[in-house]
C-alpha cells in the first residue's frame, strides 16, 4: 500500500514556490507591454510577505511576472496574496486583465501530444482541440491544465476598408459601437398573468455572419447602410503568437498537459494516454490525435533500474553470505531486511510527501542496509556453531548472540545517519534536489536497524537449525593467512601506519581541490531539445519554415536514431514557457538504444547532431533536455549551465557590454552553445500622432489611433455556435497591413467633414525596436547563456570570473552576475562547508 501510494517521478521536483502572471495586449511592443503592463504588476506585488524574488519579461502582445517565494511558503496562500494584490490594478482598454498561471510546477510538463489531418485547415484542428479534446482531458485527476500551441484560432472578422467608411461619411468609431450595440442578450424579469408566471428574455446575439453583415451602422439619405457595404465579414483568424511543426510535414496543434502540484505525474501520464485513447472517438472525420511525448517512459525507466537494483542487490546478499558463512538460510534471513527496509522507507517517504525518483531511491545503498542484520546474523551463527553442552535453548543463544553485537551495530547505524544529516541543511533547489535522497536513506537504515532489533532475532530463532557447523571455508582461510601477517605488520609499525594514514588524508584533501564538480550529473532523459536562435524580427512563416528544415535535416540524416521530430515556435495560448517568433525548441525523441548505427551514446549523437545543425543557414542551436532545460530555467530564467547576467537601464548598452562577456566566454575551454539573449533587433513602425497637425484639423488622436489598433484588431464582441465562443474583431483590409504607404493615404473624417490623409495627421517612422525586455527586481538584464563541455562548472566559472573581473569595464550603474546550474552549486557548496 506504501508503495502504490509513493508518488513516482524520474526527477525530484525543484520548483521553488512560484506565481506567474501573464498580460495579454495582443498588439502592444515590448517596450509598451514593458510601461504599461509588466512595470503596473510589478509594482502591485512588491512587497508581499515572503517574497523571495521578482523577474518578468516583456514580448510582443505579453507581458509575464515571475514571483518566487520563500521554501515552505503555502502555494495557495501565495496564490491568494498575489490575487488580492491584483485586483488593484488598473491597465488601459485593450489589454486583458493578469491572470495566474496553471497550479503547476516547473516541472509539471508532463505529456505532449499532436492533432493532425491532412485535409483539415489549422483553424479546424485548434478548434478541435480547445472545444473537444481539452475539456476531456482537462477532467483527468491531476491535471492542472491542458495548453494548445499552434494552429490558428478562430475569430470572425470585419475586413473594413476605410475608403468606404469616408464615402458615407462615417468613422470607424461608428462601426465599432454599430456593431457592439447590436450583439447582446438582456433579461426582462417576468411577466405575471392568467395564475403564471413567464420569464422574458431579449434575444439580440448574433448567431451567423450574415447577422454581422445585416447590422445598421447608420443612414445616407434615409437609406440603411448596413455593415456588409463597408465591410466584408470572414471566418479568419487571430493574431499568431506560436506555431508547431511535426516531422518535416508541416504545421500542427500541440497539445500538452501540466501535472497539478503534488500529484503522482507516472499516475496522471497514464491517465492522460488512456484518455487520450477515448478522445479520439470523438473527433471530426480526418483528425488525429497521438502522443508524442510521455513523462512515464522516463518514469519506467527509472522504476526498471530500481527493481533490477533491489534484484541484483539481494542476489549478491544471499551469494556472498552464502560463500562467507556456507548458510543458504542465514543468506535468505538478511536478504529479507531488503525488500522490508524499502518499503518501511516507502512508508515514511509518502507521510513526508517525499517522491520516488532516480535521486531518491538510487542512493540506497543495499550494503548499508544489511550491514546490521549481516552482523547480526553472522554471529549467531557463531554461537550456534560452538554451543556443544546443549544446556541452552535455540531461543537464548539467538537472543545472547544479538544483545552482544547490539552496541556497536547500532553506532555504526547512526554514525552512518548522521553523515547525511548536513545534506537537510541545503536550501533552495539544492535542498529540494538532495534532500530527499539523504532521508531516503535515512528512512531505510532506520528501518533495517529496527528490523534488526526485532525481526531478525525472531527470524533466526526460527530458520536457523540448532546445530550449526561453524567451519571455515578455503576462501576465508585463504583470506585470513594474506590479513594476519599484514595485521602484526601494521601493528608493529603504528607510527608509521599513523603517519601513512594522515599523508594520505592530507593528498585526497589536495587531490580535492583540483577535483571537478558540478551541481548535479546529467540524465539522458531519452528525448533531446534542440533551442534554435534566430534574428529577431522573424515571421511565423518563416519560422514554420525553418522548423520544418530542421526536422527533415534532422530525420534524414538520423533515421535509426530518432523516432519523431517536433518544434514549437513563440508562445502557448498559456504563457508557461514564452518565447519570441525567433526562438523555436526542437523536440527528438530518441528511438532504443540497440538501434542506434551512428552514436553509442547520447552525447556522441548530440555532437553528430549539431555537426547537421551547423550546416543550417540562419540559426544557432543549443542542446539541452526537457526536464534539464525546465530545471535550468525555473529559477533564472536560464536554460545553460552557465548565464552571465548584466544589468543596466540602457538596452544598447546592455547589448554592448553582453558581446562583450560573449567574447570573452569564447576563449576560455569548456565553452559551447554560447547564446546572448536578443533584446533589440525587432523591426519597429512607429505611427506618432502630430499634435499641431490634429489640432489643427479639430480631430482627436483616439480616431488616428483607432486605425493603428485596427491593424492588429478591434474586438467587439463573441460570435456563439451552441456552448462554441468565437471572438468577434475589427480590422483592417490586408492592404494596409502589409504597405506602409497605404497607411499614409488613410482619410480622417474631421468633425467639419473634411477628409485628412493619416500622413498629414502622423509620422510613420520605421525603427528597430526592441525584441525582448528582461527584468530582475525591476531592473533590465540581458543573460549570456553557455552550456560547458568536457570539464566541470565549477572551473569553468572561475575561469570566467577572472577574466570578466580584469578585461569588462562597466558604466556606473551596471553590474554582472552569475546564475544557472552554477548559482546552487556555489550555495550548496558553502553550506554544505559551514555545516560539515
Amino acid at each position: 500500500a506504501a508503495f502504490r501510494r509513493l508518488p513516482i517521478d524520474a526527477f525530484p521536483d525543484t520548483t521553488p514556490v512560484q506565481v506567474q502572471i501573464n498580460t495579454v495586449a495582443p498588439a502592444l511592443s515590448p517596450l509598451e507591454i514593458e510601461r504599461q503592463a509588466t512595470a503596473l504588476v510589478e509594482q502591485a506585488i512588491g512587497g508581499l510577505p515572503g517574497l523571495a524574488e521578482v523577474r518578468s519579461l516583456s514580448r510582443f502582445g505579453l507581458s509575464q511576472v515571475t514571483v518566487t517565494f520563500e521554501d515552505g511558503t503555502d502555494i495557495w496562500l501565495a496564490r491568494q496574496v498575489v490575487a488580492e494584490r491584483l485586483t488593484s490594478i488598473e491597465l488601459r482598454s485593450g489589454i486583458e486583465r493578469p491572470q495566474m498561471g496553471p497550479v503547476a510546477t516547473g516541472l509539471g510538463e508532463v505529456f505532449h501530444y499532436l492533432v493532425r489531418g491532412e485535409d483539415a485547415t489549422l483553424s479546424e484542428l485548434r478548434t478541435a482541440h480547445d472545444w473537444i479534446i481539452r475539456p476531456q482531458l482537462r477532467s483527468v485527476p491531476g491535471v492542472a491544465e491542458v495548453n494548445a500551441w499552434g494552429g490558428e484560432e478562430r475569430q470572425f472578422q470585419v475586413v473594413v476598408d476605410p475608403h468606404e467608411l469616408q464615402k458615407r461619411g462615417l468613422s470607424l468609431a461608428e462601426l465599432v459601437e454599430a456593431i457592439e450595440a447590436n450583439n447582446e442578450n438582456v433579461g426582462g424579469g417576468t411577466l405575471d398573468g392568467a395564475g403564471e408566471s413567464a420569464l422574458v428574455q431579449g434575444v439580440g446575439l448574433v448567431a451567423r455572419p450574415e447577422d454581422i453583415e445585416g447590422i445598421v451602422v447608420g443612414a445616407e439619405q434615409g437609406v440603411p447602410i448596413h455593415v456588409r457595404d463597408l465591410a466584408r465579414v470572414v471566418d479568419g483568424h487571430e493574431i499568431k503568437r506560436g506555431a508547431v511543426t511535426a516531422d518535416g510535414k508541416g504545421e500542427v496543434v500541440l497539445g500538452l498537459g501540466f501535472l497539478l502540484m503534488g500529484e503522482n505525474s507516472h499516475d496522471v501520464t497514464r491517465a492522460l494516454s488512456a484518455r487520450l485513447v477515448e478522445v479520439e472517438r470523438s473527433l471530426p472525420a480526418g483528425v488525429h490525435v497521438e502522443p508524442v511525448y510521455e513523462r512515464t517512459e522516463l518514469v519506467d525507466r527509472v522504476l526498471h533500474t530500481v527493481r533490477t537494483n533491489l534484484f541484483e542487490g539481494a542476489l549478491l546478499v544471499v551469494a556472498v553470505l552464502f560463500v562467507f558463512l556456507g548458510n543458504l538460510r542465514a543468506g535468505l534471513v538478511v536478504a529479507s531486511a531488503i525488500p522490508l527496509s524499502m518499503l518501511f522507507a516507502f512508508d515514511l517517504m509518502t507521510r513526508a510527501g517525499i517522491a520516488g525518483s532516480l535521486m531518491s531511491l538510487g542512493a540506497i545503498d543495499f550494503g548499508l542496509i544489511v550491514d546490521s542484520s549481516v552482523i547480526l546474523i553472522e554471529n549467531v551463527v557463531r554461537r550456534l556453531g560452538l554451543e556443544r553442552d546443549g544446556t541452552r535453548t535455540r531461543v537464548e543463544i539467538v537472543r545472547d548472540a544479538a544483545l552482544e553485537v547490539r552496541g556497536p551495530t547500532m553506532f555504526g547505524e547512526l554514525i552512518i545517519m548522521i553523515v547525511y544529516v548536513p545534506i537537510l541543511a541545503l536550501e533552495g533547489i539544492e535542498g529540494k534536489l538532495f534532500q530527499p535522497m539523504a532521508l531516503t536513506v535515512i528512512f531505510a537504515l532506520l528501518g533495517s536497524m529496527l528490523l534488526s532489533l526485532t525481526l531478525m532475532p525472531v527470524l533466526a530463532s526460527l530458520v536457523l537449525p540448532r546445530h550449526v557447523g561453524h567451519h571455515e571455508n578455503a576462501l576465508v582461510r585463504g583470506l585470513k593467512r594474506i590479513y594476519r601477517p599484514v595485521l602484526d605488520w601494521a601493528l608493529r609499525r603504528r607510527t608509521a601506519v599513523v603517519l601513512g594514514a594522515v599523508a594520505a588524508v592530507a593528498g585526497a584533501g589536495l587531490l580535492a581541490t583540483r577535483l571537478g564538480s558540478e551541481f548535479v550529473p546529467r540524465l539522458d532523459e531519452g528525448t533531446i531539445v534542440v533551442n534554435t536562435v534566430r534574428l529577431s524580427g522573424v515571421s511565423v512563416d518563416e519560422s514554420v519554415r525553418y522548423g520544418t528544415q530542421i526536422e527533415r535535416a534532422l530525420l534524414a540524416n538520423f533515421p535509426d536514431e530518432i523516432a519523431r521530430v517536433w518544434t514549437r515556435t513563440g508562445t502557448a495560448e498559456v504563457a508557461t514557457d514564452p518565447m519570441g517568433l525567433e526562438l523555436s525548441d526542437v523536440f527528438v525523441t530518441l528511438q532504443p538504444r540497440e538501434r542506434w548505427r551512428k552514436a553509442s551514446t547520447q552525447a556522441e549523437l548530440v555532437a553528430a547532431m549539431e555537426a547537421v545543425t551547423a550546416e543550417l543557414p540562419g540559426m544557432r542551436a543549443i542542446y539541452t533536455q526537457p526536464i534539464e532545460m525546465r530545471v535550468n530555467e525555473m529559477v533564472a530564467g536560464i536554460r545553460t549551465d552557465v548565464g552571465v547576467k548584466v544589468f543596466g537601464d540602457d538596452l544598447a548598452v546592455l547589448q554592448q557590454k553582453a558581446a562583450e562577456v560573449r567574447a570573452i566566454l569564447e576563449e576560455i575551454p569548456g565553452a559551447a552553445d554560447l547564446y546572448t539573449e536578443q533584446v533589440t533587433g525587432q523591426p519597429l513602425v512607429r505611427i506618432v500622432v502630430d499634435r499641431d497637425a490634429i489640432a489643427r484639423h479639430g480631430i482627436a488622436a483616439g480616431e488616428v489611433l483607432a486605425f493603428v489598433e485596427a491593424l492588429g484588431g478591434i474586438e467587439v464582441g463573441e460570435l456563439q455556435e451552441g456552448e462554441r465562443r468565437f471572438p468577434i474583431a475589427v480590422r483592417l483590409d490586408e492592404r494596409y497591413r502589409l504597405d506602409d504607404r497605404a497607411l499614409e493615404d488613410i482619410l480622417v473624417v474631421a468633425a467639419n467633414g473634411d477628409r485628412v490623409p493619416l500622413g498629414v495627421l502622423a509620422k510613420i517612422e520605421r525603427e528597430e525596436g526592441a525584441a525582448t525586455v528582461n527584468r530582475e527586481w525591476g531592473k533590465r538584464r540581458i543573460v549570456v547563456q553557455a552550456n560547458v563541455r568536457d570539464r566541470d562548472i565549477g572551473s569553468f566559472v572561475a575561469d570566467a570570473m577572472r577574466e570578466i573581473d580584469e578585461r569588462l569595464v562597466l558604466d556606473p550603474g551596471y553590474y554582472i552576475r552569475f546564475g544557472g546550474q552554477f548559482e546552487h552549486y556555489e550555495r550548496a557548496r558553502n553550506r554544505l562547508l559551514f555545516v560539515v
